[in-house]
C-alpha cells in the first residue's frame, strides 16, 4: 500500500463526500473513521475535504494538476472496494503525469 503515501504527489485535492445519517452512506463513513488518520499521517500538508452534505449520495473525488477531476459513486461499495478506487484515482493521477 506504499501508494497511500504518495497521495500528495499524484494529486492535487481529494474530496469524500456522503451524507452523516443515510444508509446508503455507511460504508463511506466506516471508511473514513478506518483511514483518515492514516492517509493524513502519510500526507500531512495534502487537503482531504469532508464536506457536511446531508441527503446526497456518497462519492469520491480527485482533484489533479490543470483543474482535472475525477468522481467515482461509492454506493454499494464496500471499504475495501471504496480503498481500491481511492488506489485507482491516485494511480490515474501518476499517469497523468507521464
Amino acid at each position: 500500500m506504499a501508494w497511500r503515501s504518495q497521495l500528495s504527489r499524484n494529486l492535487k485535492e481529494l474530496r469524500i463526500l456522503f451524507c452523516q445519517t443515510s444508509p446508503s452512506s455507511a460504508s463511506a463513513r466506516s471508511f473514513v473513521e478506518q483511514n483518515y488518520k492514516d492517509l493524513k499521517t502519510l500526507n500531512p500538508k495534502f487537503p482531504i475535504l469532508i464536506p457536511e452534505c446531508r441527503g446526497i449520495e456518497p462519492q469520491i473525488w480527485a482533484r489533479y494538476d490543470m483543474g482535472v477531476e475525477r468522481g467515482i459513486r461509492l454506493e454499494g461499495l464496500t471499504e475495501p472496494q471504496i480503498l481500491k478506487a481511492l488506489e485507482d484515482l491516485a494511480k490515474a493521477g501518476a499517469s497523468l503525469k507521464a
